[in-house]
């Protein structure tokens, strides 16, 4: 049994707008020059000290750049006792065309 669940864009925006934490997983120089405004990277250097304060029952919705690395970066966060992770079909590129009104840039 997976550890997260993969969901719409439609349907990750609705639980953002619950109070879901978003995030980000492309590289950081991606992440920089454009990310969703509630977005935070999320890298092997900032995991522990972004997951040690959220709790077990925190919607976790996790983005990537077509929705493929997001699953098993799901996987792994939901492996580590958190019930409610959410792996972003599409990625940023689904997000970005979505939401364009919601991606903070730097171009």
């Amino acid at each position: 049994m997976a550890d997260f669940q993969c969901i719409e864009c439609d349907h990750a925006k609705q639980l953002l707008d619950e109070g879901a934490i978003l995030l980000d997983i492309r590289d950081s120089q991606s992440f920089d020059q454009a990310h969703p405004k509630l977005a935070v990277n999320l890298n092997n250097d900032n995991l522990q000290q972004l997951l040690s304060p959220v709790a077990k029952d925190q919607a976790i919705l996790v983005l990537c750049y077509h929705g493929i690395s997001s699953k098993g970066a799901a996987e792994f966060i939901g492996s580590q006792g958190f019930s409610l992770v959410s792996s972003i079909n599409g990625g940023f590129e689904a997000w970005q065309n979505l939401y364009p009104q919601d991606i903070i840039s730097t171009q």
